[in-house]
C-alpha cells in the first residue's frame, strides 16, 4: 500500500503524541516531523524528522510540494507566533489540508491571583513597582527584558542553560524538562519564598503544577496570553488528528 505523507510541525509533545500515535496505528501515513532546532538536545519522534526552518510560508509551500505532501499538522507551540501563519499561509498556496493540534489554554479558577499580559515589557513593568522573588518559567530566549530588573531575585528553570552574556542582579538556574509533580513544586515555591510566578499560558498538563500550588499557596502568576493564531480546523488531541486524517479523501 503507498503511504500518504502527513507533515507535522512539532517541537511540542503533542506533536510527539501524535508521530507515536500515527507509527503505533498503521494509519497508511508516512510521518514527517519537522523541528525548529532551538533546543541543542531534542526529543526525537518516531517516524522521519527534518530540522531547521523552511524559508518563511513559500519556502514551506515548496517543500509541501515537492516532498508531495498530503497533510499537514501544525502542533507547533502555541506562542510559535510566526509559524502558526506561515503553516496557513504554505498550506493554501500548495493546496494541502491544514489541521491545528493544540492543548486548550488554561484558565483561571476559585482562588487563582492571575494579572494576564500580552508582552514581556507589560510583565517587567509590574514586577517593577517593588521588590519580589520570581519564579521565572520561560525558555532561555525570551529572559532578556527580566534582567533589567536590579531589586527582583529570580528562580529562573529553563531547558538548557541561558545564554553567558545575560547578567542578572541576583538569579539562580534550575536546569529542568517537564512534567513536574506538584509536590516538587510547593517544595521548590516554599524552599525559594517565591511570591510571584511568571509564565506563557501553554496549557496541558505538563506545567500546570506550578499553577496549582501557586492557588493553593496564594501566590500571584503574571501570565502571558496566547497571542492570534490563524483560523484552520482545530483539535486537541492525537486521536482527534488522528479522525480528521483519516476522513481525508484518498
Amino acid at each position: 500500500m503507498v503511504q500518504q505523507r502527513v507533515l507535522i510541525l512539532g517541537g511540542t509533545g503533542d506533536a510527539a503524541s501524535l508521530a507515536e500515535s500515527l507509527a503505533q496505528a498503521e494509519t497508511g501515513w508516512h510521518v514527517i516531523s519537522s523541528l525548529a532546532g532551538r533546543v541543542g538536545n531534542p526529543r526525537l519522534p518516531p517516524g522521519e524528522v527534518r530540522i531547521g526552518g523552511f524559508g518563511g510560508a513559500l519556502g514551506l509551500a515548496d517543500y509541501l510540494r515537492v516532498q508531495g505532501i498530503a497533510a499537514l499538522v501544525d502542533a507547533t507551540h502555541p506562542f510559535a507566533r510566526r509559524m502558526g501563519w506561515n503553516a496557513a499561509a504554505a498550506a493554501h498556496e500548495a493546496g494541502v489540508p491544514l489541521l491545528r493540534l493544540g492543548r486548550p489554554p488554561w484558565q483561571a479558577g476559585p482562588g487563582d491571583r492571575w494579572t494576564e499580559i500580552d508582552d514581556w515589557d507589560a510583565a517587567v513593568a509590574l514586577l517593577r513597582t517593588r521588590p519580589r522573588r520570581v519564579f521565572l518559567a520561560l525558555g532561555r530566549q525570551e529572559l532578556a527584558p527580566f534582567a533589567t530588573l536590579a531589586d527582583t531575585s529570580f528562580v529562573i528553570r529553563s531547558v538548557e542553560q541561558p545564554d553567558a552574556g545575560l547578567c542578572f542582579a541576583d538569579a539562580q538556574f534550575v536546569l529542568a524538562r517537564g512534567p513536574f509533580r506538584l509536590e516538587d513544586e510547593r517544595t521548590l515555591l516554599r524552599e525559594h519564598r517565591i511570591d510571584c510566578i511568571v509564565c506563557k499560558n501553554s496549557g496541558g498538563e505538563a506545567t500546570f503544577a506550578k499553577l496549582l500550588a501557586a492557588r493553593e499557596m496564594g501566590i500571584e502568576v503574571i501570565m502571558q496570553r496566547r497571542p492570534p493564531r490563524p483560523v484552520v480546523p482545530e483539535v486537541v488531541d492525537a486521536a482527534g488528528a488522528i479522525a480528521w486524517l483519516r476522513a481525508l479523501p484518498a
